[in-house]
Parts: structure tokens; C-alpha cells; sequence
């Protein structure tokens, strides 16, 4: 998904938590537009091209809720995810009935924020996420691989191992970053356990060591197109 195809309307009058997602979203690769209050939501969505809103509740001139309820009046259907500091139960039921797709309470924390963005964006515009490597295709909203047009059975962990190694094409992954990123384990581990599921995704895509997916002895592995 190519991030910067993507504009996110920030609605926030607190100017140090605008400050930081304006920031942080930014350096993920999006667009962002920041306003302070409710009425400026609604004109600068109706003026530009928005992709998604972070809505907080309270808001000068035009409170959040009635923001989201105006949008969806006007059959404006955009991801809407409401960002606020109203916790309650009730809050969060009134919040997704005005029509929101999402609620996240402050305080938040950031990681979880972008893989909602990024959820609700691939969800709304129909976004199949294509990872590809010579005639190796991996769709990762389907958790499908194919080579040659042939789907290929990968285990969730072999899948997610060539994944990692296709986004980061061209650059050597150390194994240690690997039984981070992949496994999620973040003490010592025997990394010996990668050549086992690097042999078994060569054998099942038909590959031999040199081609595409290469070791690289006391580091780690690559994904390289054939030269």
C-alpha cells in the first residue's frame, strides 16, 4: 500500500496531540491535514480529497459527534475514527452509532493507532496489499502465494518470514531482526530454527540457494532478484 496516496484530516484543538499524529503519521508516509475545530472538518472534506478522519469529541464551534453525523447525512463515507478522551461505555456505543468506524480512548497508544488507520484505509478502498519477487506474488490480505499463477500451501510463520524478507528487497536481515519482527520473541533464541523454514520455503516455491531468496553466511538472508 503506498501510503502517500493518502491524506489524513486530523480534528484536534489540543495542539501537542495534534503536533505528535500530524508527526508521526507523516513520517509513515501520509499526508496529513490538521484543523482545531468541528466546522472545519466538515468544509475540508467537502473542499479536498480526505482518505480518513481522526475525530476528537470535543471541539470548538462543532462537537465531534455531530460532526460524524453530519458527514454520514450527506452520505460522505470515509473512515471515521473517533480519538477522544470519553471512556465510558455509552460514550463509545453513541460514538459508532453516530456512524464512526472506530474509537480509540486517550491516552492511545501510537502503534495501535496506525494499524487501524492502515486497516480501515485497506478495507474501505478495497486495497489488496501485493508483495512481488521475480514470479513469486503474495497477496497479503488473502494470505496467498502464488508462483507461476500456482497457489503455494506456506504455513502462517513460512508465509510471514518470506513477506518480511520481500519488503525489505535488496537489504540483508539479520537473523536476530527476523526472530523479532516474524516470531515476535525478544530474548536470545536459536535463530538455527530460520534454515529449517528457509529450506522448507525454497522447497515448496522450487528454488534452489541461488535464486531469489539467498543466505548470507553469519548474517542472515535476502531477497534478491535474479541478475
Amino acid at each position: 500500500m503506498d501510503k502517500s496516496e493518502f491524506t489524513i484530516l486530523i480534528a484536534e484543538d489540543q495542539l501537542d496531540i495534534a503536533k505528535f499524529l500530524k508527526q508521526g503519521l507523516t513520517e509513515e508516509g501520509y499526508k496529513c491535514l490538521a484543523v482545531k475545530n468541528g466546522l472545519d472538518v466538515l468544509n475540508i472534506v467537502k473542499q479536498q480529497s480526505v482518505s480518513l478522519v481522526l475525530l476528537d469529541w470535543m471541539m470548538p464551534k462543532l462537537k465531534g459527534i455531530d460532526v460524524c453525523r453530519q458527514l454520514r447525512e450527506q452520505h460522505i463515507t470515509i473512515p471515521i475514527i473517533f480519538l477522544t478522551a470519553r471512556d465510558t461505555v455509552e460514550d463509545t456505543i453513541e460514538g459508532l452509532k453516530s456512524g464512526a468506524n472506530d474509537y480509540i480512548k486517550k491516552p492511545f497508544n501510537f502503534g495501535e493507532l496506525l494499524a487501524r488507520v492502515e486497516t480501515h484505509l485497506r478495507m474501505h478502498f478495497k486495497i489488496d496489499d501485493i508483495l512481488e519477487l521475480g514470479d513469486i506474488r503474495l497477496n497479503m490480505s488473502k494470505y496467498e502465494v502464488k508462483k507461476d499463477n500456482e497457489i503455494i500451501n506456506l504455513t502462517e510463520k513460512e508465509f510471514k518470514f518470506l513477506a518480511h524478507l520481500i519488503k525489505n528487497k535488496g537489504q540483508v536481515c539479520d537473523r536476530h531482526s527476523i526472530i523479532e519482527q516474524v516470531w515476535d520473541i525478544h530474548f536470545d533464541y536459536d535463530t538455527a530454527v530460520l534454515d529449517v523454514y528457509m529450506n522448507a520455503i525454497r522447497k515448496k516455491l522450487n528454488l534452489n540457494k541461488k535464486e531469489l531468496l539467498r543466505t548470507v553466511r553469519g548474517v542472515g538472508f535476502i531477497a534478491i532478484e535474479n541478475e
